[in-house]
């Protein structure tokens, strides 16, 4: 099969520059509205990964995220969020980024394009077998990312991708591939838009669906967030009043003493 870039194809729309704002805004929603059945589609290619990543955790691995540019910070973010929502440490699921931490914020030129650098990268994390490494690319062709692959292939390191072109030589180089075609662009080649919607919406599926497998949630509650501010303390009392049938005011003091609150539940429950 013939490999094309149908996330570089020209837009369905044309003299953007010509459109209301209105007609600006409302085309682009007309597009996005496309992305969720695109997921949908890519469902079981999404539940094959997700098994790997559920077994190679409960077995102390951890998952790996790389990508560049939009696709990267994407990876980023979606890491980054693991740890105050599900309480893992941040040395379970990582986000790397071509041209590291300044790429988050800056473009890093011509760093999608090494051929050596995402290894390396990984490496520094001591990468191994027991870990998941998935790639994150919309086009499907970013060296930095497929050269990366290979190696944890060639060194026996399971491996999975998010791309939204077909046959693309990243799905090739991935055990698990996730292809998820969201079509052109509004702004042809633009991929941080619709494509990067989709990768933000698997990300979450595969997080999400991964914690809840590994216990990090309890009926439909965070029971395992951090309490990294007043909100936060303010909904893990809130859960414990609900759970235990208990006042605000104990809720409170069973959560500041206990640090959690599934520590504070579970202490109530012993005591009591």
């Amino acid at each position: 099969m013939k490999f094309t870039k149908t996330t570089e194809q020209d837009s369905n729309y044309n003299n953007l520059e010509k459109m209301s704002i209105t007609d600006l805004l409302q085309n682009i929603n007309t597009e996005d509205n496309t992305v969720p059945k695109a997921v949908q589609k890519a469902i079981p290619q999404i539940e094959t990964l997700v098994e790997q990543v559920v077994n190679k955790l409960e077995q102390g691995g951890r998952l790996f995220y790389l990508g560049a540019g939009t696709s990267g910070r994407l990876g980023v973010v979606d890491a980054s969020e693991c740890p105050p929502t599900f309480g893992v440490s941040y040395n379970v699921v990582i986000g790397l980024i071509a041209g590291g931490d300044k790429a988050i914020r800056e473009a890093v030129e011509f760093a999608e394009d090494s051929t050596t650098q995402g290894w390396s990268d990984l490496t520094k994390h001591n990468v191994s077998t027991k870990d998941v490494v998935i790639g994150i690319a919309a086009s499907g062709t970013t060296p930095y990312v497929i050269a990366a692959l290979k190696q944890c292939n060639s060194e026996g390191i399971l491996t999975g991708c998010i791309t939204s072109n077909s046959n693309s030589p990243l799905s090739k180089v991935s055990k698990f591939p996730i292809e998820v075609i969201v079509g052109p662009e509004f702004v042809t080649g633009s991929s941080r838009m619709k494509a990067g919607t989709a990768q933000k919406l698997v990300l979450n599926m595969i997080s999400t669906t991964t914690m809840i497998k590994l216990g990090k949630v309890k009926g439909n509650k965070m029971v395992d967030m951090q309490l990294s501010n007043d909100k936060l303390v303010d909904r893990g009392t809130k859960m414990i009043m609900s759970e235990l049938n208990i006042t605000y005011t104990e809720a409170e003091s069973l959560l500041k003493t206990h640090k959690s609150v599934r520590n504070a539940i579970n202490h109530y429950n012993n005591g009591n």
